[in-house]
């Protein structure tokens, strides 16, 4: 799925009519038809307009046929076909009628435009560039155009190098002119692919601030939010996507990766489910549910003789062997992160692992350069906790549980390694607070062991605090 659309919708009428062509049409309708009423070409491509802006799209492309009938050499309507023949998906005609439109006018950017796009689309590079480029040089603030050159470049996976010089343009076009949401969605996916994730975020918060609704903004935006375990922003982006286009397929993947994301197997298979004709894509997630689902090691390692690359099986074997074989489970993490580099999930599985492996000064490092990536990740900044407080450096595990309160302040493990993080530190009043924090989020079974040794603790922190020992931590 593209996370860039540049096809455009229908232009106004005064977008197409310089003055001295609608008097050779006017003049041209006068001389050859004997009733200007219903044969003026003019007034019949404005019926095309009207139809086309209600959604009537067949019948517009009735009446621009018909204008085209009288008068064979009219760009606009063929233009006009273009965009309708887009969309009723009849990608082929579209690309005759924008053809056909560019013909007629050369210099003319809003076919060439959407010509090249469309050849974005059906992977026709090399034309597609030549268009655009010269669209670009014709029109310098070609929004549309800058967006599917920034499909183009990404679909063909260009050099960063060349991704770098186009976002700088991309950089100066926004900062100059007033640009619309495509171009501020469009950097932001240069961004990404750069690894500039701040900067992709306040790029779609502008696309976002401008256009509500801008599908590739919100496709962007959910894709971040669920590689850092925001699965709140996340699925309330995928619900507006679908509230958008009901019948959306990626809209619908996006919320069954997210419920696997979660472990829920079950409702993900249920959204897959609801996709009628199922794709590629489709078909691939529910294999890829149905081996994290597997519990059975042998199987999965048997299946990975095939390819040993599978980074969805590696991963499935870097979770599963965590406890009971941490040494393993790194390499299978390791293989992962090597088979998909882009992907953050297995780079945060695998310093879960070296947590798991007491490979704590290592998981520390990775960790935090992770957390530079994606700061809002809660498994790598968990992890990062944990990593610090078995290495006794109570401090700064003290400044990750705080976050981790924060982000969850109902989680209440987080609460009993803070408190003791203050305990360990000496501010002993906060401490207390945190460990009544715990006890009053705190489950009877499963966290049974803690709450007796928080009860434990309880009278001689008191007598501490009463006879003014410890100190007062700073204010976080």
């Amino acid at each position: 799925m593209s996370f860039v659309s540049t096809l455009q919708l229908p232009a106004t009428r005064r977008q197409f009519f310089s003055v001295v062509f609608i008097i050779f049409l006017c003049i041209s309708a006068n001389s050859a038809q004997e009733d200007a009423e219903t044969n003026d070409p003019v007034q019949i491509f404005n019926q095309g307009q009207n139809a086309h802006e209600k959604g009537d799209y067949r019948t517009a492309l009735k009446f621009y046929d018909e204008a085209l009938k009288i008068i064979p050499e009219f760009p606009e309507a063929e233009f006009q076909r273009g965009n309708v023949f887009l969309l009723l998906n009849k990608t082929d005609d579209a690309e005759k009628a924008f053809r056909r439109a560019i013909a007629l006018r050369s210099d003319w950017t809003l076919p060439m435009t959407n010509l090249g796009a469309l050849l974005v689309q059906k992977n026709q590079f090399v034309e597609a560039e030549k268009l655009l480029n010269k669209a670009i040089e014709t029109d310098a603030q070609n929004f549309s155009a800058y967006s599917a050159l920034t499909e183009l470049h990404l679909k063909t996976k260009a050099k960063p190098e060349i991704l770098k010089e186009f976002l700088t343009k991309l950089q100066l076009l926004t900062s100059k002119a007033n640009p619309p949401a495509s171009a501020w969605a469009s950097r932001a996916a240069l961004e990404r692919v750069l690894g500039n994730k701040t900067a992709a975020k306040a790029s779609l918060g502008r696309a976002l601030a401008i256009e509500s609704k801008n599908k590739s903004a919100l496709m962007q935006r959910a894709e971040i939010a669920l590689s850092e375990s925001n699965y709140e922003q996340a699925f309330e982006d995928a619900k507006t996507l679908l509230q958008t286009s009901p019948d959306s397929v990626y809209a619908k993947l996006l919320q069954a990766r997210i419920y696997a994301a979660q472990n829920n197997s079950a409702e993900a298979l249920k959204i897959l489910d609801l996709i009628r004709n199922s794709s590629p894509e489709a078909t691939l997630l529910r294999d890829t549910i149905t081996a994290n689902s597997s519990q059975n090691v042998a199987d999965l390692e048997k299946q990975l003789e095939k390819d040993a690359k599978d980074a969805m099986i590696l991963s499935r074997l870097c979770t599963l062997l965590r406890t009971e074989n941490p040494l393993k489970a790194l390499d299978y993490c390791r293989r992962a992160s090597e088979a998909e580099p882009n992907n953050i999930n297995h780079a945060v599985g695998f310093g879960a692992a070296l947590v798991q492996a007491k490979q704590f000064e290592n998981a520390v490092t990775l960790l935090r350069r992770i957390l530079q990536i994606s700061p809002d990740n809660f498994t790598a900044q968990a992890n990062l906790a944990t990593a610090l407080f078995e290495l006794k450096r109570f401090a700064e595990a003290k400044t990750e549980y705080l976050w981790l309160t924060k982000k969850h302040p109902n989680l209440p493990i987080a609460y009993y390694f803070l408190a003791i993080s203050y305990d360990k530190l000496g501010e002993y009043v906060d401490a207390m607070a945190n460990y009544q924090q715990f006890l009053r989020l705190a489950d009877a079974a499963q966290n049974k062991l803690e709450i007796e040794k928080v009860n434990l603790r309880l009278p001689v922190l008191q007598n501490q605090i009463k006879k003014g020992n410890g100190k007062r931590g700073k204010k976080q």
